[in-house]
């Protein structure tokens, strides 16, 4: 799998929800695929419910930004009550992806003109069956890497294996699962974005 441009991610989620966790996957996940990857997050007050954003880089280069993502490629919306609140959206590139937890279509995306491509998923339910609780991060890392293309679904599996390796096969296994699904999800309905 070879990118031939620097790809820029930007995670927003809730305290709580694994955002951090799903940026750090990720960058683990693109250098097992022999990238060079970056992943940081930002934090307003560090309570559980605070709204978090994370930011993830993925280059065939060395990447010298270590600034937030302010144009990103891809956007991951874990917590789909923060579009009311706050401008998710911004700088996202035309053509980008809007990967969102929520059951159905939301009104708040953007209007029919915009240029990105937009994929619901009920992570949060999908989340709860695997690892009995409403954690979305792992569903939705699937959902990107299959609308994308950018990280292989192999280099995911290796990277939750070896970041959750400490809490157990089961909740790897789990995760995995949970993975998976997200990815198959998205996988089944579209091609991914160049």
């Amino acid at each position: 799998m070879k990118i031939s441009t620097f790809r820029e991610i930007r995670f927003h989620g809730r305290g709580g929800q694994g955002t951090v966790s799903a940026a750090a996957l990720l960058a683990l996940a693109a250098f097992e695929d022999h990238f060079e990857s970056q992943a940081f997050p930002k934090f307003g007050s560090e309570r559980r419910g605070a709204p978090v954003e994370a930011y993830v880089r993925i280059s065939n280069t060395t990447i010298r930004a270590h600034n937030q993502v302010y144009t990103p490629d891809a956007i991951v919306i874990q917590d789909a009550g923060l579009l009311r609140s706050e401008p998710l959206l911004r700088g996202l590139r035309q053509g980008g992806l809007i990967v969102v937890n929520s059951e159905q279509e939301v009104d708040d995306v953007g209007n029919k003109n915009d240029h990105f491509r937009q994929v619901y998923l009920p992570a949060s339910s999908i989340g709860e069956r695997h690892l009995g609780r409403p954690l979305p991060n792992t569903v939705l890392l699937g959902a990107l890497a299959a609308g994308t293309g950018w990280v292989s679904l192999i280099a995911l599996e290796q990277a939750v294996t070896k970041h959750l390796s400490s809490k157990g096969e089961e909740m790897v296994k789990a995760n995995i699962e949970a993975l998976r699904e997200g990815y198959g999800f998205v996988s089944s309905e579209k091609e991914p974005v160049s």
